[in-house]
């Protein structure tokens, strides 16, 4: 076997453009470090082999305690928009860029001090990396874009928070971490030169069929809105929530980026917030496909001197809603085991979540029972209705449903089978994560690997780990999730 310095040479692309886009800075060695988890998934990606991650090297390297052969560490800029306020410049502030092994960029979180780190210390702790850990391996396992998480290493080093707590750094890979705030830097900095320069890199790099469009900058605005549509789609129908859509938290590429205040939907309520720092709920559930629009805009806006004019930079934005709603339409319908689509489909689908809404039905539990429901077989109704306040609401919208299966003239397992591999079975609740932390903070990290495993196939049955597919227990509703975890 090959050493990890053998196997891994960073390539530096992005540092290609200039110094104006990023700072040189090594990252800040943490004592003892220690390997928490790791994702094989993004280990192949990124071409090293699990006993290459299991050795000293990979530790020191991740951790950012030693530098791997061609690495040159950087710090990005951008700035941003922040609950809908212009927060100015803000830039990578514990975040330090090795470069980029087979097309992915990886990016050391938690790393220590940057030009950019502004009144913070640098450092993650280790229940938000675990977090980021988890939910960016179960976004993937959904099927959903997303940036991706390769380790967690962790460290007796502590730092302070509302309490002492311990230090992590987790590495993430994604194929770029710019986002609409890296536009927007160059946008409100009036330097239209560097603003080209990000732009073109950006064309070239990642959207190379664009540059034979009559205004390429245009397109790349066009394909940009349709991929954010594309994915608050994808969010709204798993009834995952960000918890902090800041414009310097959008990807260029519509990837979910930078988990924080993060939650799955569990009794169905649009209204909820899931960040505790959101004291206005501009980032509620309801709220994300309206704020992806606000964010287009944004992005929009900085764009609109490469574009040169208001109207084509309007025509670009101008199918956010048409995008947003067609893939919405296409998810529901396959949440719902419907191949066709007719004209009663909106009522249908509008009354199953008012209906789901006053019975506070938890989100996944009840689209996957709804995969076992039969067309001419009500004994397993009573799986949902038991889980409702008002039956009778839910045994009305059963028949309508049963009357719309009665047009699609599919067999009931045929259906159940292709519902099954949308409608989760398993997701990342709060209260998992919650006892994988606690677990870990004990140096007891078996229930990270656990979670990573059931959560990479999130549509199988895995009988064995049902436990983790039930409702969450009453002390979990208090839990609660900040911007600062």
């Amino acid at each position: 076997m090959s050493s990890l310095f053998e196997a891994i040479t960073f390539s530096d692309s992005f540092g290609a453009l200039g110094s104006e886009f990023s700072t040189p800075q090594n990252p800040t060695a943490l004592p003892e470090p220690y390997l928490i988890a790791i994702s094989p998934s993004s280990l192949a990606l990124c071409g090293i082999s699990d006993p290459q991650a299991q050795s000293h090297e990979f530790v020191q390297v991740f951790t950012g305690n030693k530098l791997a052969p061609q690495s040159q560490p950087r710090a990005t800029v951008y700035s941003g928009h922040q609950f809908g306020q212009w927060a100015g410049q803000l830039g990578d502030g514990r975040a330090i860029l090795l470069g980029e092994l087979n097309g992915h960029e990886v990016q050391l979180k938690g790393s220590g001090l940057t030009p950019y780190s502004r009144m913070g210390d640098g450092r993650a702790v280790l229940r938000s990396s675990i977090r980021e850990f988890l939910c960016s391996e179960a976004m993937a396992g959904l099927g959903i874009p997303t940036t991706r998480a390769l380790s967690i290493t962790g460290s007796p080093f502590m730092i302070m928070r509302e309490q002492p707590e311990s230090t992590a750094v987790v590495t993430r890979i994604a194929p770029s971490f710019l986002r609409f705030g890296s536009f927007e830097h160059w946008y409100y900095q009036r330097n239209v030169e560097s603003l080209t320069t990000l732009a073109d890199y950006v064309i070239q790099r990642y959207y190379p069929e664009l540059q034979a469009h009559a205004n390429p900058y245009q397109a790349l605005l066009a394909e940009i809105t349709k991929r954010t549509a594309h994915l608050v789609a994808q969010w709204q129908t798993v009834g995952f929530m960000h918890g902090v859509l800041n414009t310097d938290n959008m990807s260029i590429l519509g990837l979910t980026l930078d988990y924080g205040p993060f939650g799955f939907m569990e009794a169905f309520n649009p209204r909820h917030i899931c960040n505790h720092s959101d004291d206005l709920g501009r980032y509620s559930y309801a709220s994300q496909p309206q704020i992806g629009l606000w964010n287009c805009h944004a992005l929009g806006q900085a764009m609109l001197p490469l574009i040169g004019s208001v109207d084509d930079t309007k025509s670009a934005l101008a199918d956010y809603q048409e995008h947003y709603q067609s893939k919405l339409t296409q998810l529901w319908h396959a949440k719902l085991g419907l191949d066709t689509s007719l004209e009663e489909d909106d009522a249908l689908i509008k009354n199953m979540l008012a209906m789901m809404e006053a019975n506070h039905l938890d989100f996944t539990i009840f689209f996957r029972r709804l995969s076992d429901i039969k067309m001419n077989d009500d004994s397993l109704d009573q799986e949902i209705s038991d889980l409702c306040i008002d039956r009778n609401a839910f045994d009305e919208w059963i028949k309508q449903y049963r009357l719309r299966l009665s047009k699609e003239n599919s067999p009931d397992q045929q259906r159940q089978s292709k519902m099954k591999q949308c409608n989760p079975k398993y997701i990342l609740r709060n209260y998992l994560a919650q006892q994988a932390i606690e677990s870990a903070q004990r140096h007891d990290f078996s229930e990270i690997e656990k979670l990573r495993q059931i959560l990479s196939q999130p549509f199988n049955e895995q009988p064995e780990h049902d436990a983790y597919a039930a409702l969450p227990p009453d002390w979990a509703s208090e839990l609660a999730v900040s911007c600062s975890s």
